[in-house]
């Protein structure tokens, strides 16, 4: 078999075990539920939150953009707000259909467009989630300092049976803990014994390219002149999520009560089922968000499963839509526009 053909092989068995592994989560989230009430709260949901909390994705989409810009600039290229704008909404459209991709994408359009190198970009949407990650464990810390007592329950019943299986088996851990940094140990002094005939391959000199763009990428965090804007950037950004996953509690009656903390909570934990290797987090969403909303806060199973069906779906739904028409414009209508960077 082909190499080209083996790696196609490999890469569609894993799409679609990951694919029948989100379509499972999504039929273990509705199967015991009532099919009849969960269309009736479809039906009486108020979508004029939805749609109000669609404009701050719409937003935060934006100021990622404007984030972007600010990183692409301190490399000395030269962008346009618009450009990278369809290229964020290019990259969410990817992620929807390919767990992932989206991040690639969108930094080979732009490289296309403008003529930017495609592994600085790269680099500079590592920089991006390197920060979004420490956001993110911002807020979860917020959540666990203000939810104390509802998180620490809720995470205890999920780890407690891992943890005592794992004290159980302490002797099984430690010597796989032990054989592993053995194998990494021979692997990093093979490299180095090795390392002149390494350099030899053309592989080589392609890969050491390629990672020391990435490396430029992520310094241009520190290159910026005014990294007060961009860390508002990154705080806007985070505040317009958190807003846009606490509006639409609003929609249902069993979930209007809750607070904007506990928006937040939804938002720290259900990110967990958006960043799953699943086609657009579909089956990992629902069943974090519906455990969430029942475990936590003791909302009808019912409801909880709309809540988490209709939120997800208004997320699809404005990624298909404005990332297809971000497409449509960038490679069809302003095929001809000239590049920013020639």
């Amino acid at each position: 078999m082909k190499p080209q053909i083996k790696k196609r092989l490999i890469s569609t068995i894993e799409y679609l075990f990951f694919l029948g592994l989100g379509a499972g989560l999504l039929w273990l989230s509705f199967y015991k539920l009532d099919y009849d009430e969960v269309r009736k709260d479809i039906m009486e949901a108020d979508y004029h939150w939805l749609l109000l909390a669609l404009v701050f994705a719409i937003g935060s989409h934006i100021l990622r953009a404007l984030r972007w810009n600010m990183l692409i600039n301190a490399m000395g290229y030269k962008t346009r707000l618009s450009t990278t704008f369809f290229a964020v909404m290019i990259g969410y459209l990817a992620n929807t259909a390919v767990p992932r991709m989206g991040e690639f994408m969108r930094c080979g359009v732009l490289s296309k467009k403008e003529r930017i190198p495609f592994n600085a970009l790269f680099g500079t949407v590592i920089s991006e989630r390197l920060l979004d990650l420490i956001m993110l464990a911002i807020i979860i810390v917020m959540v666990i300092i203000f939810q104390l007592d509802l998180v620490g329950n809720y995470i205890n019943n999920i780890f407690e049976p891992i943890i005592n299986s794992l004290f159980t088996n302490w002797i099984s851990i430690l010597i796989f803990v032990g054989g592993f940094f053995v194998l990494v140990a021979i692997s990093i002094w093979f490299v180095w014994q090795s390392r002149e005939w390494i350099k030899s391959f053309r592989f080589y000199n392609k890969v050491r390219g390629f990672l020391d763009g990435i490396l430029e990428g992520i310094k241009t965090v520190l290159k910026m002149e005014d990294k007060w804007l961009f860390i508002f950037y990154t705080i806007a950004i985070w505040l317009f999520y958190s807003i846009m996953v606490y509006i639409p509690v609003l929609m249902l009656k069993d979930t209007s009560h809750l607070s904007f903390i506990d928006g937040l909570t939804i938002l720290a934990i259900g990110s967990l089922g958006i960043v799953a290797p699943v086609p657009g987090g579909i089956g990992a969403y629902h069943f974090i968000v519906k455990s969430i909303l029942v475990e936590l806060y003791s909302i009808n199973a019912n409801a909880a499963g709309s809540f988490a069906a209709i939120t997800h779906a208004g997320q699809t739904i404005l990624n298909v839509l404005a990332g297809s028409l971000s497409y449509f414009y960038m490679m069809v209508i302003n095929k001809r526009q000239k590049p920013s960077n020639d």
